[in-house]
């Protein structure tokens, strides 16, 4: 094992020290700011700065916002990814088309696909003709709690399709082998899925979900080109609080929530490490 990681060493120092340059000691040098008052003196104050920023209004309304939408957002994601990826792992060779268009939304620059999306569910958009065409009535998608939804399909649709390619390559990496002597012995369908396809692709699930919630967490880039730096309530994330603090040179206050909502993250990243553990000891028979 030591030998391997000694090889491996010269080929991972690299990215580790742009890791280290660019994000370690920026996250770790921010802790100061987040505990100073930032005046000329940038006197300490301890923890006032976060219980500041965790009683402010809009600090709230952008966590509660946040973690809304990434829990709606991520779970979708990670079962339309996988039900697509068993679809299309069903569908081989004949699928091979499929398998390689559906990256292309991801591939595409977000700036494009938001002016899409704004002529697509616009007040005379294509989404509300087909309304009001099956007799429903034309709904203002791009105001209130409605943008919501055509937040939420965007995101789910430009993000996809890399979850798609992680499930799919899990997928096949089972030996058929294991299926045709499972049928042999008078398997059913359910007990293959039970016994052989989950216990070998839940790492890839759990790696499909860390990178569900990550996505879900970015989403505010399409929250701000469509809703502006201050968009309606509904919409309004933590990153909008954070940035907006940032235009306004509030070090403190950024810092401060940053370092809370890091610590949520990390929490629920720990409950999601816990149930892959559980997951795998449940299906493998371990109690």
């Amino acid at each position: 094992m030591y030998k391997k990681f000694r090889q491996a060493l010269p080929f991972l120092l690299p990215g580790m020290a742009g890791l280290l340059l660019f994000y370690g000691i920026p996250f770790i040098g921010g802790i100061w700011y987040s505990v100073t008052d930032g005046s000329v003196k940038n006197e300490f104050v301890g923890l006032n700065n976060y219980t500041s920023v965790w009683q402010n209004p809009m600090f709230q309304l952008g966590l509660r916002n946040a973690l809304e939408l990434s829990l709606i957002c991520a779970p979708l994601l990670f079962l339309l990814s996988f039900l697509l990826a068993a679809g299309l792992h069903r569908m081989r060779p004949a699928g091979a088309f499929f398998r390689s268009s559906v990256l292309m939304p991801y591939l595409m620059p977000s700036s494009a696909v938001l002016i899409i999306w704004l002529l697509w569910f616009d007040y005379g958009g294509p989404v509300n003709r087909i309304l009001t065409a099956l007799g429903g009535q034309r709904i203002d998608w791009l105001l209130g709690a409605e943008l919501r939804i055509p937040v939420i399909l965007l995101f789910l649709w430009k993000n996809l399709g890399f979850c798609v390619i992680v499930f799919l390559s899990a997928l096949q990496s089972i030996p058929e082998s294991l299926y045709e002597y499972a049928t042999l012995e008078g398997a059913s369908f359910r007990k293959q899925t039970f016994s052989i396809t989950l216990p070998l692709v839940v790492p890839s699930a759990f790696l499909v979900a860390i990178l569900s919630f990550v996505s879900a967490f970015r989403i505010f880039k399409e929250i701000y080109f469509i809703g502006g730096a201050y968009p309606k309530d509904p919409l309004y994330t933590l990153q909008n609080y954070m940035s907006n603090m940032y235009n306004k040179l509030n070090y403190q206050n950024v810092t401060a929530a940053a370092y809370m909502f890091a610590l949520i993250v990390f929490l629920l990243f720990g409950l999601l490490f816990l149930s892959q553990r559980t997951a795998l000891k449940r299906l493998n028979g371990e109690g």
